[in-house]
């Protein structure tokens, strides 16, 4: 049965581009018979609100989506995400990073540094589990070694074959310094033991699927399909961001706005004045 899902961060209210790609997957799931899911994705919990939570389901409901099953809320499945480190870290494939934001920005400073790719400054250090007990740390993916151990995986996006070249990987974040895990690790498993099978998401979202899916590979997970859809833009083609004080959908509702008759428009594409869709 196909299975798609609806996975927003409850760290501020939802906006126009979260409720496109709630209602395109409701869409999909809906015209094929299969389930849509929501998924709560409340790992950081410093900016995570029992508000926001309440705040995505109200909004979802005024669009009028219906879910399949209860949510799934990611702080309740810590220990399906050690287990899933557990494993990579008996392959040999994570290190501990004792990295902080500011070390990695004076790395990524240096010449010939990589832009936008951490630096390598933790993958050659020796386990050291004192080290580990005494300071705060990530753990990462050792991009290199899994990829000498699994070549770059291909996928089916929008009915077509994508395939990753080594240039698309990192060493990625996997568990955080003050979280059991971080997006891409928690992703891959609960989108596995939900059975979803197609994942539709942002375009913003595009680049995640190289490492999503060579973890997926290396913890033996099934492989969704993915449909990357358009982004909702602002007519200058700003992206819409909760940073940046998006128009909410609560906002919309107090003016008046008919949740399911915007949700019709966003099924066929059609989104307010002031705003449009694009790749980017």
């Amino acid at each position: 049965m196909l299975t798609t899902r609806f996975a927003p961060s409850p760290t501020g209210p939802l906006h126009l581009g979260h409720a496109y790609s709630a209602v395109q997957a409701h869409r999909v799931a809906r015209e094929n018979d299969g389930r849509f899911l929501l998924r709560i994705e409340d790992l950081d919990q410093t900016r995570s609100r029992a508000e926001f939570v309440d705040g995505i389901v109200e909004d979802l409901r005024w669009l009028g989506l219906d879910w399949d099953g209860d949510p799934v809320v990611q702080s309740t499945r810590t220990d399906a995400y050690r287990a899933a480190l557990d494993r990579l870290r008996d392959m040999g494939l994570v290190y501990a990073c004792f990295c902080s934001r500011g070390d990695i920005a004076a790395a990524l400073s240096a010449p010939h540094a990589r832009p936008d790719h951490y630096p390598g400054t933790c993958r050659a250090l020796p386990d050291n589990p004192e080290r580990r007990a005494r300071d705060p740390h990530s753990w990462r993916l050792n991009a290199g070694k899994a990829l000498a151990r699994v070549p770059p995986p291909a996928w089916t996006d929008n009915d077509r074959t994508l395939h990753a070249s080594a240039d698309d990987f990192d060493d990625e974040i996997l568990a955080r310094k003050d979280a059991p895990a971080a997006y891409h690790l928690a992703c891959v498993v609960d989108d596995a033991a939900s059975g979803v099978n197609l994942v539709v998401r942002g375009m913003d979202l595009r680049a995640s699927t190289p490492v999503q899916r060579l973890l997926q590979i290396l913890l033996g997970l099934p492989e969704p399909a993915y449909f990357h859809h358009r982004l909702v833009l602002t007519d200058d083609g700003r992206r819409l961001a909760k940073r940046d004080r998006a128009p909410t959908l609560a906002a919309l509702r107090d003016t008046g706005v008919d949740g399911p008759a915007l949700a019709e428009d966003l099924r066929t594409g059609l989104v307010p004045s002031g705003f449009r869709l694009a790749v980017a």
